[in-house]
């Protein structure tokens, strides 16, 4: 399996991302790395990712999301670091 976001296979851990969030109805999840899945979640509030990007392809054309993509390509499948909220450069708590 690879991950729907970055398209790298996928480790050991593997997450469910909602591609509408549940908040909204969403039902339909697609695999992907924490990381990325984490990525998403700090470069997009919910009502944004509801709006315009609850499709992969816009995901991945997203100016920050694709310059992610473009420097976790290169990590191993199960590589983790701390995630940064785009908006105040902290480091965004796990939920």
């Amino acid at each position: 399996m690879i991950c729907s976001l970055c398209r790298r296979p996928l480790g050991v851990k593997v997450e469910a991302h909602h591609l509408t969030p549940r908040t909204f109805g969403g039902r339909e999840t697609v695999p992907r790395h924490p990381i990325c899945h984490r990525k998403i979640h700090t470069a997009l509030s919910e009502r944004e990712f509801m709006r315009a990007f609850h499709t992969i392809e816009a995901l991945r054309g997203h100016v920050e999301i694709a310059r992610f993509i473009a420097w976790v390509t290169k990590k191993d499948p199960d590589f983790y670091a701390p995630t940064f909220d785009s908006k105040t450069r902290k480091a965004k708590r796990k939920r």
